[in-house]
């Protein structure tokens, strides 16, 4: 609780509607996932929240998450395993464009690169640009 502030359940909503704050849970979730570049954070069956403040939508996840390395296969649960298939695994179409317009090189010279460089673009169209010298 707040300290010095409202002590019982009632109090506390009404100061939250004062502050223009509200919470609405959201029923039967059955996954959230959160994708970064290269995890995917899976969470099953979590509890969600929406939480607005003066208009501004936020929302909460509880719950523990799987991680992997995204793209990476469904190993179970009946939601996954009717899920579409996923998409082919390699480095993003647009960062082996890149390494090909900015390197001047192939397709196939581009993907080896971003292979080698991890994924990282930038040091890919580097290997390639100092490799010559």
């Amino acid at each position: 609780m707040i300290p010095g502030g409202p002590r019982n359940p009632r109090e506390m909503a009404q100061m939250m509607r004062r502050l223009g704050m509200s919470t609405e849970p959201i029923s039967e979730v059955e996954e959230v996932v959160v994708r970064t570049r290269t995890q995917e954070h899976v969470f099953q069956k979590p509890e969600v929240t929406v939480l607005t403040i003066q208009g501004v939508r936020s929302y909460q996840i509880v719950g523990t998450p799987v991680v992997r390395p995204r793209g990476a296969a469904a190993t179970s649960g009946p939601a996954l395993a009717a899920a579409p298939p996923a998409a082919p695994s390699g480095p993003p179409e647009e960062d082996v464009r890149l390494v090909m317009e900015q390197a001047n090189v192939s397709r196939e010279e581009a993907l080896e690169a971003l292979l080698q460089a991890k994924g990282e673009p930038a040091e890919a169209i580097m290997k390639i640009l100092t490799r010559d010298r």
